[in-house]
């Protein structure tokens, strides 16, 4: 079996090895040394490693694969999250602006009820006070990168808009919000905000021009507090 064998266990940075190593350790000397013969470190005396039957160094079992990832949530979707949080929280109390999700977990369509005074045609074609307005928003499959599609369900009378388009893809831009796009149709809506340099009604932009000192129709602040 050879000359003596010289064994020698080190402490670690703490001093001692945790129990379950010293076990490990000691089931390896077992099965490596048995029978051979060494001499103790401290006293210089022989000392025979016994043999003791079925005395293996355990298996290491193999680490545990790591967790799978979680599915990456697309960035429209993340979006779209976002925007329905939003229009939920921040019309909750607005007794202007009410929002209706219409389809989609989370929403791609919205209706939101205007409680507001504006105009719309009456006998004749000329203008006549209206209080409830309903519009469509959509957002389509390329939103945010272009702008919602946003249309009136209730007649109106206003140089920005006709029977099928509310036109807001002039100012869009990806980073605004859609609570944000609630309020400035809402402001189009009570003539706040117009333009009768570029309309899609030429005879509500002509009125606009001529009764310039009589707008905005309704004044009343659109904007919930929580958007200030």
């Amino acid at each position: 079996m050879g000359g003596a064998v010289h064994i020698t266990f080190e402490r670690d940075s703490r001093g001692v090895y945790h129990r379950a190593v010293r076990q490990e350790l000691f089931k390896f000397v077992i099965f490596r040394f048995a029978r051979r013969k060494a001499n103790c470190k401290n006293c210089g005396g022989p000392i025979v490693v016994p043999n003791i039957a079925g005395v293996a160094p355990a298996a290491v079992a193999p680490a545990p694969a790591p967790p799978a990832a979680a599915p990456r949530v697309p960035m429209r979707t993340r979006r779209l999250q976002a925007d329905a949080n939003q229009m939920s929280e921040v019309f909750a109390g607005s007794a202007m602006i009410k929002v209706k999700p219409l389809a989609g977990d989370p929403p791609e369509a919205y209706q939101v009820e205007y409680s507001v005074r504006s105009l719309e045609r009456g006998r004749g074609g000329k203008p006549v006070a209206r209080d409830k307005h309903l519009v469509e928003i959509r957002l389509t499959s390329d939103y945010p990168r272009l702008s919602p599609q946003c249309k009136m369900l209730t007649p109106v009378f206003h140089p920005n808009i006709d029977p099928t388009t509310i036109c807001v893809g002039d100012h869009w831009t990806a980073g605004e919000r859609l609570v944000d796009l609630a309020v400035r149709i809402g402001e189009m809506i009570t003539f706040q905000a117009y333009n009768i340099k570029s309309p899609l009604d030429g005879e509500a932009a002509m009125w606009a021009d001529l009764n310039m000192r009589n707008l905005p129709i309704d004044d009343r602040n659109l904007r919930p507090p929580e958007l200030d």
